[in-house]
């Protein structure tokens, strides 16, 4: 009996392989991002603030009851050639009553996901436009970005082929209009 010959990995499944097996030192993120793997190194203070700020009044402000998940891994159809999206959010907030967070692998599909929150770090056109494509293409209805370098929060919305096709934008300072499921105007006085 004879050993069958594997078929040779495309470039594509090369980089998925490659960037599952990644073991990145404690505390900093991969990520994969319309074909390119990004690792970021562990937020400083500030950047948790923005974070804490805002799931506070999302948790606690929200008509809708939310559940919220930091640094969950979301899987995103790609746009072109290259390998499935792997995207971790700074936030994700669902409908409790969907129930996604329990029981999720590691990397969950974007189903159910109502919004993402990306706070700029290290890496801000990242968040400001890759990460911004790769939401929109996995039909999340919102995606949330505090740009501390513009000092200013957007809200992106109406995912259509590939991107956003609204979007709203306060300096730091103004509150900005959550719709519903959220229904109220989160306050970033803090942001100053």
């Amino acid at each position: 009996m004879t050993a069958m010959a594997h078929e040779p990995l495309t470039q594509e499944e090369v980089l998925l392989e490659g960037f599952l097996a990644l073991d990145t030192p404690e505390g900093f993120r991969a990520e994969l991002i319309e074909g390119e793997i990004v690792v970021t190194p562990p937020p400083d203070g500030d950047h948790e603030k923005y974070i804490s700020r805002i799931v506070r009044q999302v948790i606690k402000r929200s008509k809708t009851d939310m559940d919220f998940s930091g640094n969950k891994g979301l899987t995103v159809k790609s746009a072109v050639d290259w390998p499935m999206d792997h995207v971790i959010p700074d936030a994700t907030f669902a409908p409790v009553d969907a129930d996604l967070f329990g029981g999720a692998n590691s990397w969950m599909p974007c189903e159910g996901v109502v919004m993402v929150l990306e706070v700029t770090s290290t890496k801000p056109k990242a968040d400001r436009e890759a990460k911004r494509r790769c939401y929109a293409r996995g039909g999340i209805p919102f995606y949330l970005l505090a740009d501390r370098d513009t000092s200013q929060v957007t809200l992106f919305s109406a995912p259509e082929d590939g991107d956003y096709r609204q979007h709203c934008t306060r300096p730091f300072g103004k509150s900005l209009a959550l719709p519903e499921p959220f229904g109220f105007d989160l306050d970033t006085a803090d942001f100053l």
